[in-house]
């Protein structure tokens, strides 16, 4: 009988870092509303900071927060704004000093994408996410960071894995989190003489979010078969699960980092260096209408 492949354990940050680590912190989170970045909130906040976080969407944000306070018992609040508008972002600000009157951790983590080739994306699509991850990471950074050096604080900023190669129907996202990368290791130079701390988290496949739903041409369901199939391509034995990433955001704010700056972290179980194109090449290029109904709509 052929040995079976090792599935790695999930693991709460709770069960390896004390309860209070982070007892009279402030988290600032853009994008803090659902999937990873939400999830990343409530594993700070499980240690006992309070957080804001924000989006556009302040129905949502404000659900979010509510679930967020009673299942940690830490307060959250929802602040709304635009990361693309400067003055809404100083406005997000003001609100959590007012509240709080401290920002000790940033998580930039506002973002877009969705599956089209250069030659099917228009010029507006493209500059839209440019303007909500780059522009929209520099924009967090400039209404945050006075705080963060009063703090000695930190920044997560959720970056990708997509552009260490040439992903097809990724260049926007590729080039938009090229700059974030480049924005925190800048950051993490020039404020390191201010006790600030920069760093980029790379998730890889994630399961059960929003964004997995919908860029992967994998089935979610479908049997132990494909199951079985699609664990087979990670080499831990299984995809990512959202709290693979709040334990690293619980780590990178965490006393244990405090010599870690300027670095970008894949969570990913090593799946980026088998990772290859999930639709068809070249055929998805060569003719697209052949592999549409692969692409989920955009929501």
């Amino acid at each position: 009988m052929a040995p079976t492949q090792y599935i790695a354990p999930v693991t709460d940050s709770t069960a390896i870092f004390r309860q209070d680590l982070f007892k009279s912190k402030v988290l600032f989170c853009t994008g803090g509303g659902s999937g990873i970045c939400k999830a990343m909130t409530e594993a700070i906040m499980r240690h006992g900071a309070n957080a804001v976080i924000v989006g556009r969407k302040l129905e949502r944000l404000t659900e979010s927060a509510t679930q967020l306070s009673k299942a940690t018992g830490s307060q959250c609040i929802a602040a709304q704004a635009d990361v693309r508008q400067p003055s809404q972002l100083k406005d997000a600000v003001a609100k959590t000093i007012e509240k709080f009157g401290r920002i000790d951790f940033v998580i930039c983590g506002a973002a877009g994408n969705f599956l089209a080739s250069i030659d099917g994306m228009s010029e507006n699509a493209f500059k839209t996410v440019m303007e909500i991850d780059t522009l929209g990471t520099f924009n967090t950074v400039k209404a945050t960071l006075p705080h963060i050096r009063a703090s000695h604080g930190s920044y997560i900023h959720v970056s990708a894995t997509l552009h260490w190669k040439g992903t097809p129907y990724q260049v926007h996202v590729s080039a938009a989190k090229a700059g974030v990368d480049a924005l925190s290791a800048v950051l993490a130079v020039e404020e390191g003489p201010r006790g600030v701390r920069s760093n980029v988290i790379a998730p890889g496949p994630i399961g059960e979010t929003e964004g997995m739903s919908r860029l992967s041409a994998y089935p979610k369901e479908g049997g132990e078969k494909k199951e079985v199939q699609a664990n087979s391509r990670y080499p831990l034995g299984r995809i990512g699960n959202l709290k693979d990433v709040a334990n690293a955001a619980v780590f990178f704010f965490s006393p244990a980092a405090e010599n870690i700056s300027g670095q970008v972290i894949a969570i990913d179980g090593a799946f980026e260096h088998l990772r290859s194109f999930q639709l068809p090449y070249p055929q998805a290029l060569l003719d697209p209408e052949s592999i549409k109904h692969m692409i989920k709509p955009r929501l």
